[in-house]
Formats: structure tokens, C-alpha cells, sequence
């Protein structure tokens, strides 16, 4: 059941994908492109944090089966490389995109991050966290930021790579074992980025083909320190709570932060996510 089902969701969303995603742009040969410089990485980033959560559901999917764990795992992991694979094979026939050695990089080490730790430990101590939140534009910039990433919530949310953070959270306790420390509490860092309108530079050409550039604002690096749960570990007899749990596990928990940006400076949000 499971091994059917993961064909037909694999076969049918990339043909549906192909279909609503492809087909606005020019189909090409196949070729490559080196975007490892774009959007300074934070797309690359959140290929890591994809691979490593469809690997961790897959071979979660593949263990409920009651195979041999060692099995699940690997699985798990080939099914998300074979699916993100597929969707890098079609950015190779799009004139807008193409396959990305950096991205089939990216993809590696997310599920390489979750196989590991199964292997390892046989359990996740560190766990890929994504947070994103809906920011503002100065309305000079409404007509690009609208092209770039998209004008709902639910775009802005996935699409601006200004408003969003990737995170490496840590269970202190299953690394202290003897401690007091709760179960449940993980010190998170994370990684985002700021001042990017495009994806190498801020440098673009409008619907009117008038050429624009925003130097002035600067594309920055930012580095954060947060507390996180993992919800995992919160002890509960409701199976319908624990599904809860493992499906909000890979988004990160909202809490005080720490950021500091490539320029050095530091700054203190109450509640960030």
C-alpha cells in the first residue's frame, strides 16, 4: 500500500506540477545552470530542509510498514531524492531555470542529514526547521516584489526568500542524557537573508523594459540563536495529538531570537519566526 501510494503521489504531482508550473514558460534541451550564488543560498537551504522532511515522512511511512528500520530509512531517503530529482530534471527543460548541480547538492544533504541520524542514533537530535513570515516593501518596489514573490500570504510565505529562516535544532537532553534539562527543549540556530530583489543582484528590468537597479539596499547574511521545542518529545496518550505534533515538528516553534547580520550588526526580537 505504501509503495504504490508513494508511486502515484510521486508520478501524479510531478505531472501536475509539469502541467500548472512548466507550462507558463519556454521548454528548452535539456540544460544546466549554476545558480549556486543566488539568493545567497537561502533557496539552497530550503532544498536541504525539503529533501530532509520528505525523507523523514517517507521513512517514517516505510517503518509503519514493520520492514527491517534500516531499510525504512534508506527508503525514505531514495524516495525524496528520486522525487526532487524529477523536479530538478524538468527546471532542466525550462528556458527559465535549468538542472542545478547546487540544488541536487542541497537535496543530498538533507536526506544524507536524516539517514545519518537514523543510523547514528537511531533518532533525530538535530532536526531541519523552517519559519517564514509575511514582510513589507517600501510601495516603490510593490510592482517588483509582487513579480518576485507573488502578492497572497500564502506565496509570500514560500516564495520570499527575504522573510524566511532555515533552521538547525538541537535536542540538549538526548546529547546529556544525565542532565535535567526538559525532554522537549532544543536550542535552535538558524539562517535567512535580507535586501535581495532579485537573484543575483538588485538589478532588474521592469513590465515598461525600463532598466532598474537598488544598490541601496544592502543583501545581507543573518545568522540567529532561538530556543525550540521539539514536539515529539512532549508526552501524550492521544494518537491524534502525537500526528499533530510530528507534522508541525519541522516548522520552527516562535520564540525570542538573537539575530546577527553579516555587517555585524545585532539585534534582539521578542518573538520571532
Amino acid at each position: 500500500m505504501v509503495g504504490g501510494a508513494t508511486v502515484l503521489f510521486t508520478a501524479g504531482s510531478l505531472i501536475a506540477l509539469n502541467h500548472a508550473w512548466y507550462n507558463d514558460h519556454v521548454r528548452t534541451s535539456f540544460h544546466t545552470f549554476n545558480d549556486s550564488k543566488e539568493w545567497l543560498q537561502v533557496d539552497k537551504a530550503g532544498h536541504t530542509w525539503s529533501a530532509y522532511t520528505f525523507s523523514r515522512i517517507s521513512g517514517d511511512l516505510w517503518k509503519w510498514t514493520g520492514i527491517d528500520d534500516k531499510k525504512a530509512v534508506l527508503a525514505g531517503s531514495i524516495t525524496s531524492l528520486v522525487y526532487l530529482t524529477g523536479i530538478e530534471y524538468l527546471d532542466g527543460h525550462s528556458s527559465k531555470w535549468g538542472w542545478s548541480w547546487s540544488d541536487i547538492a542541497a537535496n543530498v544533504t538533507g536526506a544524507g542529514i536524516y539517514a545519518s541520524q537514523e543510523l547514528l542514533w537511531n533518532e533525530q537530535r538535530i532536526i531541519i526547521k523552517f519559519s517564514s513570515h509575511k514582510g513589507t516593501y517600501d510601495a516603490s518596489l510593490a510592482e517588483r516584489t509582487n513579480d518576485l514573490f507573488g502578492q497572497s500570504t500564502i506565496e509570500r510565505l514560500f516564495k520570499d526568500y527575504n522573510h524566511q529562516a532555515y533552521w538547525l535544532s538541537v535536542n540538549l537532553k538526548s546529547f546529556i542524557p544525565e542532565s535535567k534539562i526538559p525532554g522537549w527543549l532544543n536550542i535552535a540556530v538558524g539562517y535567512g537573508a535580507e535586501g535581495m530583489l532579485g537573484g543575483f543582484e538588485n538589478k532588474w528590468t521592469d513590465k515598461n523594459n525600463i532598466a532598474r537597479e537598488r544598490h541601496d539596499i544592502a543583501r545581507m547574511r543573518q545568522y540567529y540563536i532561538s530556543p525550540d521545542i521539539d514536539l515529539t518529545k512532549i508526552n501524550t496518550n492521544s494518537k491524534g495529538l502525537r500526528t499533530l505534533f510530528n507534522i508541525l515538528n519541522y516548522i520552527k516553534v516562535p520564540a525570542p531570537a538573537l539575530m546577527i547580520n553579516s555587517k555585524g550588526k545585532l539585534k534582539a526580537y521578542p518573538l520571532y519566526f
